[in-house]
């Protein structure tokens, strides 16, 4: 087989079809890269890995720029990925894919890939997810529902740690405190609430509610309308005390009993906190409550 002249010849007929039918563009140049990369893989196993070079230089001679050694790579590990057993649906540009490429964790690129669809993505906000390590801040637990396609609960895609923008890094994180949390929370919530997962929507901070003769104050409450439920979220700047569970459960079942209807799910409780406890959650009997640490970024 030659194996150049086949490449240069995918290359060429997908050129000449982005002229013509500019609509499906995006198609086209995946299953280009897709032959290319197979040719490429095999032309590997025959000459050796220097064979990329080689065609890169003869490529760029007669057909011009964008087939440099990297490209040609990429093009190849395009390939690769697929035949272990990755869809690349037509909704991702070839950018996307270039973001996707070096990670070699299958389920991991399956979770990008599911997230670029359902929130629409870009290829900025993808390297952004990416760079923050947002797939490896899922717990464990969640990591295999999404394998084994079980049915996720509204606790399950909450990181952990949290990141939560210090901008100008104008707060010392070892001397903060809950009003401040909160206040950068607030000054950034888009960015807060994705960190949380997907459908949150904000309410209120300070939510008062009563409780016999006096008043108390959730730090936050949040409805989430695609599990339909409300969120309360309590910020705590220490480690994880076994009185913080008692408290956020009261607020839950506060609003259980005097604000959700009886078409809407049971009260979810999010402690966010400096340092968490694993022996206290582990007798936390409510299994609606979570913990998470946050990061000041």
């Amino acid at each position: 087989m030659n194996f150049y002249q086949n490449i240069k010849q995918e290359l060429i007929k997908n050129e000449n079809y982005k002229r013509v039918k500019d609509y499906s563009k995006n198609r086209s140049d995946l299953k280009t890269y897709y032959n290319v990369g197979k040719l490429l893989s095999e032309a590997g196993k025959k000459y050796g890995e220097g064979i990329i070079k080689k065609y890169s230089e003869k490529l760029t001679y007669e057909l011009g720029k964008g087939y440099s050694t990297s490209n040609l790579k990429r093009m190849r590990q395009f390939y690769i990925v697929i035949q272990k057993g990755v869809a690349m649906p037509h909704f991702l540009s070839w950018t996307h894919i270039n973001a996707l490429l070096p990670i070699n964790n299958i389920n991991k690129i399956k979770y990008y890939i599911k997230i670029i669809e359902e929130q629409n993505l870009s290829y900025r906000e993808l390297r952004k997810r990416i760079k923050n390590n947002e797939y490896e801040r899922l717990d464990d637990k969640t990591k295999i529902k999404l394998i084994t396609k079980e049915t996720i609960k509204v606790s399950d895609f909450v990181k952990n740690p949290i990141l939560i923008k210090n901008k100008y890094n104008k707060y010392n994180k070892d001397k903060i405190t809950e009003k401040i949390l909160q206040g950068l929370i607030l000054e950034d919530l888009p960015s807060f609430l994705k960190e949380l997962g997907k459908g949150f929507s904000f309410i209120e901070n300070e939510y008062k509610i009563k409780i016999g003769d006096s008043y108390n104050y959730i730090d936050m409450l949040l409805f989430n309308y695609i599990y339909n439920c409300f969120v309360v979220i309590e910020l705590k700047t220490t480690e994880l005390k076994k009185e913080h569970i008692g408290q956020i459960e009261t607020y839950m079942n506060y609003i259980d009993r005097n604000i959700r209807n009886i078409n809407q799910e049971k009260t979810v409780g999010i402690i966010i906190c400096k340092k968490g406890n694993k022996f206290i959650m582990e007798y936390c009997s409510d299994n609606r409550i979570i913990s998470r640490n946050y990061v000041l970024n």
